[in-house]
């Protein structure tokens, strides 16, 4: 098969790279110059992705475009390629504005029957700030747009709201007055996330489920980064899917969406609370799914575009992945001034198993050498697997301990809290039993 893939900032590098190793072709377009090293000399760039449509053409039903983003207008572009007939997997302008326009979702998600009442538009910053002053009590405050980073967005500690007014406040002057938000009740319990790929008519199941380590420290402290790491599995999700996700097919069905999507959510003894949808191949968890899935990127996609994979096969048990990153992150190369070309390199022997669980990000190639790049320093993903928990997150960490990149950074508490959490879960009845 033919893929071409359409990116900002190459964070699907890895999946490139299996695909490649399959035996397929691909071409990538990266549109920021600053992140034209991730995948240098390992995967061929192209310019213009527009001018590849040819090439995707030729190749008739073995041709597919792939898009990472939700911004620049993207959906909307995927939707028109798909009306002129090109298979295409990534999102749909309805699927960007899930993810971007926090207050559409969150009526699209009350319109299902999810809790209401605890979420609130604002227009502008000043807008919330009078809010809290007439309403104290504990918020988290979320900004609605393609272009904030996890870093704009605040989850509060007071019950007077006094943390969150301070945030805002100071972010009005790197952000302007007129950023649009939502102030959502603080709500305590699990947060978990259900994703599931959709070929345009359905969800592929097994959905997933995934605890997300959102903070760049250990302990949960720290700047809001991307993710630190994740716990996944594919077993035990059908109850989970059915009473979240599933109720999106109808909607989803139509509006052209094939791809990737995940609702994130807090659960707690009161109910199910949806916070967000990432409607893309969210980074990193493409990669710590690749290792529990039983079956190809090629023939996922294949079956994702056809419309002819109703239930794919799975590994059972955990995948845990751990992020390593190096400078600026969790900043960019555009705030702070750091250098690329670190190198990346590996002590002692690795077998086939270690690289299969090693998915690179902002890495390139210069002199045969595996060096970093790219714009934030999210520099790969290292995974393990096994029937636990506790057995996946320890592969994943003695693999860590066969990898030297200088100045590298990861959290060591990856996974310490999903355990319980899980148990937690299952004994609510919202979980199933381990396959």
């Amino acid at each position: 098969m033919r893929f071409l893939g359409v990116t900002e900032t190459c964070d699907l590098g890895s999946l490139y790279l299996r695909l490649i190793a399959e035996g397929h072709e691909v071409r990538v377009a990266i549109s920021d110059p600053a992140a034209r090293g991730t995948m240098a000399g390992m995967v061929t760039q192209v310019q213009d992705w527009r001018a590849q449509l040819s090439w995707i053409r030729e190749a008739g039903g073995d041709g597919v475009v792939l898009f990472e983003a939700v911004s620049d207008g993207f959906g909307a572009q995927q939707d028109d390629l798909r009306g002129q007939g090109f298979q295409v997997v990534g999102g749909s302008a309805f699927g960007d504005r899930l993810e971007n326009d926090r207050a559409f979702a969150q009526r699209i998600l009350a319109d299902l029957g999810f809790p209401t009442g605890h979420v609130w538009e604002f227009a502008a910053i000043d807008e919330a700030l009078a809010w809290i002053e007439r309403h104290p009590k504990c918020y988290v405050a979320k900004f609605s747009g393609p272009d904030y980073a996890s870093g704009d967005n605040f989850v509060g500690q007071l019950d007077d709201g006094t943390d969150v007014e301070a945030f805002l406040a100071q972010r009005v002057h790197s952000l302007g007055p007129n950023a649009r938000l939502i102030l959502m009740d603080y709500i305590d319990g699990i947060e978990i996330g259900i994703g599931a790929y959709f070929d345009g008519t359905r969800f592929i199941t097994p959905a997933c489920l995934d605890w997300e380590h959102k903070r760049f420290f250990a302990g949960d402290m720290g700047e809001l980064t991307g993710e630190m790491g994740t716990v996944a599995t594919f077993s035990g999700s059908d109850s989970f899917f059915t009473g979240t996700l599933r109720k999106l097919e109808p909607l989803l069905a139509g509006r052209g969406h094939v791809g990737y999507i995940n609702l994130n959510t807090i659960v707690n003894d009161h109910g199910i609370w949806p916070l967000e949808f990432t409607c893309r191949f969210g980074y990193p968890g493409f990669a710590v799914l690749d290792p529990l899935q039983a079956i190809g990127w090629g023939a996922l996609f294949a079956g994702m575009v056809e419309g002819s994979l109703e239930r794919m096969p799975t590994h059972p048990g955990f995948s845990t992945g751990v992020v390593v990153t190096t400078p600026p992150f969790p900043y960019t190369r555009k705030q702070v001034s750091e250098p690329v070309g670190l190198p990346i390199l590996f002590a002692g022997q690795m077998a086939e198993e270690d690289h299969r669980n090693i998915h690179l990000g902002e890495v390139g190639k210069a002199n045969a050498r595996l060096v970093t790049s790219g714009l934030y320093g999210w520099t790969m993903v290292v995974t393990g697997t096994g029937a636990s928990v506790a057995q996946s997150r320890a592969a994943a960490y003695e693999r860590i301990g066969k990898i030297v990149v200088p100045r590298g950074r990861y959290r060591l508490d990856i996974g310490e809290r999903t355990t319980g959490e899980f148990d937690k879960l299952r004994s609510m009845g919202l979980i199933g039993e381990l396959q």
